[in-house]
């Protein structure tokens, strides 16, 4: 999978408005200044067309397929029209399934908890935790972190080859790294996995709010993702994909919705009739409001023309690097190497600093929100740094003191609602950092590095 930037340079479009683009927020130094949001890859910020939609339909909302009312029937309609909308923006095939889960992390475990007995599970270690870790009841083959793309695809062919017994397979792997925000290649391991008799799955929480996701087009059995990426708030995700193993599997979640008929035995037991649709992994009721964001999303996305928000992301990825690539002591993190293609995702060390220190720095004195620690992929992370990948970290910083060296990173990541003052105030503070130390004293409290100003954090009185 490419990123064809050349040909999307004449169709570069405005950054979409978003939630949250004029908030301040108070500098440690004094005064204030616009919040820049440079954290994406954790949760995008909401789009304001996807506000407004959910705005407009929340007096409208029912309880959805049991219910004979008016609202009822509307929040239904919705409902299923939503999935509908979800299933065209992933090109899904005519027999695919669109299942409502609350992530890419719920959507992963419930395909684990569907995979038949006996299937064998393909991971490369440079998973995010959310497709790393779900397949436990399973015999998972954990592939090494691979230099190249091509490497990738030789590896993951090799594994396959070799598996013994030689039965149900599946591959689950990233279409951008949460951690470097390289492009992997899809395709071609998708490719890789069917000609040896395996299925595969694509964690897309990191592709799908940056580049299109075609199921048809990358042949691929399911693809996870996150409503909290996709500019959608309300903790909503996705799995879409093959129906098969999801109809001959127990269903994720006992309970309404999930079953058609539920009968007693004449013995004082229970008979359970449940459904071969979707909504055999969607028991409860669900998260209507998450739902339909999902899809006023994907259809704002959409309209507002996919082509252009990736060609606009290339130009501040291009910038991001550039700029970086001007102070000696940054370090990028890459797999595939410079020029490997890549989603609006970067990590980076800067030699001298604790990682945890220089993103409090960027905070508490220049309004820029990144993110610093591991990323939830600590064997990546691990890899990246050159330390083992099997060395204890948790998913934030380490107890380290300011000045001292931590394994972990600094994450700046971007979108469809990023505005060039964001970029342009976060590379300027980077080179001022590196150059001139930060201006203020810092301390570790509670293994978070923060200002040493001697009393609580303000939090505002609208709060």
């Amino acid at each position: 999978m490419s990123v064809p930037t050349a040909a999307l340079e004449s169709s570069i479009c405005a950054p979409l408005p978003v939630l949250g683009q004029n908030v301040t927020v108070p500098l440690v130094t004094g005064g204030e200044v616009t919040y820049a949001a440079l954290d994406y890859a954790a949760s995008a910020p909401a789009l304001q067309r996807v506000w407004d939609d959910v705005a407009a339909y929340a007096p409208y909302y029912g309880s959805v397929h049991r219910g004979a009312g008016y609202l009822s029937q509307l929040s239904t309609d919705l409902f299923e029209n939503s999935r509908r909308t979800v299933a065209e923006f992933l090109g899904c095939r005519a027999d695919d399934q669109v299942v409502f889960t609350r992530s890419t992390t719920d959507s992963l475990n419930l395909l684990a908890a569907a995979i038949p007995a006996d299937c064998q599970v393909f991971v490369y270690e440079t998973e995010h935790h959310a497709s790393l870790l779900p397949w436990r009841d399973a015999q998972v083959t954990y592939l090494n972190a691979p230099r190249t793309p091509a490497q990738a695809v030789e590896s993951l062919e090799r594994a396959l080859a070799d598996r013994d017994p030689y039965g149900p397979a599946l591959v689950c792997v990233t279409g951008a790294s949460n951690v470097t925000g390289e492009l992997w290649p899809v395709r071609e391991l998708a490719a890789a996995a069917h000609a040896h008799g395996a299925r595969i799955v694509l964690d897309a929480a990191q592709l799908a709010p940056h580049h299109p996701v075609d199921i048809a087009e990358l042949d691929v059995d399911w693809v996870a993702f996150s409503g909290h990426k996709l500019y959608a708030p309300f903790g909503s995700g996705v799995l879409a994909g093959r129906a098969d193993w999801l109809q001959a599997a127990e269903p994720y979640l006992a309970g309404g919705g999930a079953s058609r008929k539920v009968a007693r035995r004449a013995d004082g037991g229970v008979d359970v009739d449940w459904h071969t649709t979707a909504a055999r992994h969607e028991a409860g009721s669900p998260n209507v409001i998450g739902v339909y964001s999902i899809a006023s999303a994907c259809k704002a996305l959409t309209e507002a023309g996919f082509e252009g928000l990736v060609a606009r992301e290339q130009e501040l990825v291009g910038r991001v690097r550039e700029g970086l690539a001007e102070v000696p002591e940054v370090r990028v993190l890459s797999l595939f190497g410079d020029d490997a293609p890549r989603v609006g995702v970067i990590s980076f060390v800067v030699r001298g600093w604790n990682s945890s220190h220089f993103a409090a720095a960027l905070s508490a004195e220049y309004g820029i929100g990144v993110r610093d620690g591991l990323f939830c992929a600590h064997p990546l992370v691990r890899t990246l740094l050159g330390s083992d990948p099997q060395d204890p970290g948790e998913c934030g910083a380490p107890e380290a003191e300011p000045g001292e060296r931590s394994l972990n990173a600094i994450r700046v990541s971007f979108g469809a609602g990023t505005p060039d003052e964001h970029i342009d105030r976060f590379l300027r503070a980077v080179s001022e950092l590196v150059r001139d130390g930060a201006r203020w004293n810092y301390r570790t409290e509670d293994g978070r590095c923060v200002p040493d100003r001697g009393e609580a954090a303000q939090v505002p009185d609208t709060f």
